[in-house]
């Protein structure tokens, strides 16, 4: 993506991270309080930046027993153009180690690194030693700015980067967007691949050394905008078929779409990727939900049953409005997901998604609760501020059924979940409480629903200034930015237009609210 010039407050912070949370000597469990118990906005389970701003996440890579995270980062919000890699380190996904400035900006004549990827070159097919880290990345060219890909490795296993060359390794053909490049290794011709966005098409290029690339074919998509941050990698479905996985950020607003992560499932014969259907699918409903990635298992794992996938949350329409602000920094991260292809009823192949397993350490108390039918509301005695909320929702004969969370004790200010039947949608209504949008465009997030299930499984999490839920088994995901008062606790249960009941409702609470 674009690095863009970036405004807020400069800010000098300690370098280690746990997660969210600072370290001033001695690490703490990620959700912990800091020592003073001052009241904040930060995440207490969710990656944030240090300070000042982060945007786009980069492919994490798994080496040397850890997973290696690089993202966009500008240490001059607000007075100062340009983006660089910093570098945070995890073993479980959940805790993070930052690594401070891995790619720095401003260093070469051809601008500051925007997104690309990286990859672990274990054959030295780039000749640069074997395991040496190589990214490769978009700068804009000292030759008018154009939009090139540069190549930079490290040989200190990821913590620095040289330029290779001044020259770009892939130079832009003529066209105004030609950015994003994302490699993968394919098993099956034994060469590199990349995809790069190109407008409103995915560009394919394949190289045996990283260093020499050229063209084999585009994928053109529609309705869907400028498309960011491609994707591609193959997965195995629950049925054991082997499918060939597309992805971009893309912006669907004007179909009525999201503005997150599009795929299409299809087959890719080595040069060329052929999608299953015309039209894509998403990986989000929610509003923030932007520039994802996912990425494989651990090293010796099964890379093909499932992947990890993270993304930025927030929206270029509103990147800098937020309460984080008034602690020197802007930029969070969604939770890693795990996602597995599936395929439906309809022989159709599409991505699930569930909260990954690892986020349980956090958990420091649990309440669980017995069968409640609810004809109007019923507020629980329970309150919190960050916690996972399951639930499983039947009804026969109602309008509209969910549950009202980080409420107000007057029960004017709150977020909405659930499914609207008579609409035929599952939605998260953010209108209630604080939230980014100003124009009023981005209040209810909405996906369609088979209401004659009369039945929804929901497992939400709610953060400090974020919700992401999961419906049913993950096979529609919200993702937005909330910004509730730090008192609005309350959870409340509501149906209305008959009876519902709630069954199996489990809170786990992370950290201490």
């Amino acid at each position: 993506m674009i690095g863009i010039t970036i405004l807020i407050l400069c800010l000098i912070c300690i370098v280690t991270i746990v997660l969210v949370t600072y370290d001033t000597g001695e690490k703490k469990k990620p959700g912990t309080d800091v020592p003073d118990h001052k009241p904040t906005t930060r995440a207490s389970y969710h990656f944030t930046v240090p300070e000042h701003w982060k945007n786009d996440p980069q492919k994490p890579i798994y080496f040397d027993g850890k997973y290696h995270y690089y993202y966009l980062y500008n240490a001059d919000y607000p007075d100062g153009n340009g983006t660089e890699w910093r570098h945070a380190t995890s073993t479980d996904l959940v805790s993070w180690t930052d690594e401070g400035v891995a790619i720095p900006k401003y260093t070469t004549p051809n601008g500051d690194p925007w997104s690309g990827s990286v990859v672990v070159d274990d054959s030295n097919t780039a000749g640069f030693g074997e395991g040496a880290i190589v990214a490769i990345l978009t700068q804009p060219s000292a030759e008018a700015g154009k939009q090139e890909q540069y190549l930079w490795f490290s040989t200190d296993r990821g913590l620095t980067f040289k330029s290779y060359s001044d020259d770009p390794i892939l130079p832009n053909p003529g066209t105004e967007d030609f950015r994003d490049p994302k490699v993968i290794w394919d098993q099956h011709s034994h060469k590199w691949v990349m995809t790069l966005a190109e407008g409103t098409k995915v560009g394919f290029y394949e190289s045996d050394n990283l260093k020499d690339w050229h063209y084999t074919s585009g994928f053109e998509t529609e309705n869907i905008g400028i498309v960011e941050c491609p994707d591609f990698y193959m997965m195995r479905a629950n049925d054991g078929t082997y499918k060939w996985v597309l992805g971009v950020s893309a912006n669907g607003k004007s179909i009525g779409k999201p503005n997150t992560y599009a795929y299409w499932t299809g087959d890719f014969n080595e040069n060329e990727f052929i999608a299953d259907h015309h039209e894509p699918q998403w990986l989000d409903y929610g509003f923030d939900w932007y520039g994802a990635v996912t990425f494989e298992e651990g090293k010796d794992k099964d890379q093909y049953n499932h992947r990890y996938a993270l993304a930025w949350m927030n929206n270029w329409d509103y990147p800098h409005v937020t309460p984080n602000l008034n602690e020197g920094f802007n930029g969070m991260d969604s939770i890693v997901r795990q996602i597995k292809l599936t395929r439906d009823e309809e022989q159709s192949y599409q991505l699930v998604s569930q909260p990954i397993e690892a986020l349980d350490q956090m958990v420091t108390s649990t309440d669980s609760l017995q069968q409640i039918k609810v004809n109007g509301s019923s507020t629980l005695d329970i309150t919190g501020e960050n916690y996972q909320l399951d639930a499983d929702l039947s009804w026969s004969e109602i309008t509209n059924v969910g549950l009202r969370l980080r409420e107000s004790a007057d029960k004017t200010r709150h977020v909405d979940v659930g499914v609207f039947v008579e609409g035929q949608y599952s939605y998260v209504n953010r209108a209630f409480t604080g939230q980014p949008d100003e124009s009023d465009r981005y209040l209810e997030s909405k996906a369609p629903f088979d209401v004659n299930k009369k039945k929804v499984h929901l497992k939400i999490l709610v953060d400090r200034t974020s919700i992401e839920v999961f419906i049913d088994d993950g096979e529609i995901v919200f993702s937005n930015e909330i910004f509730p008062e730090i008192n609005d606790q309350g959870i409340t249960l509501f149906s209305e237009g008959g009876t519902a009941i709630f069954n199996n409702v489990v809170i786990k609470h992370f950290g201490k609210d």
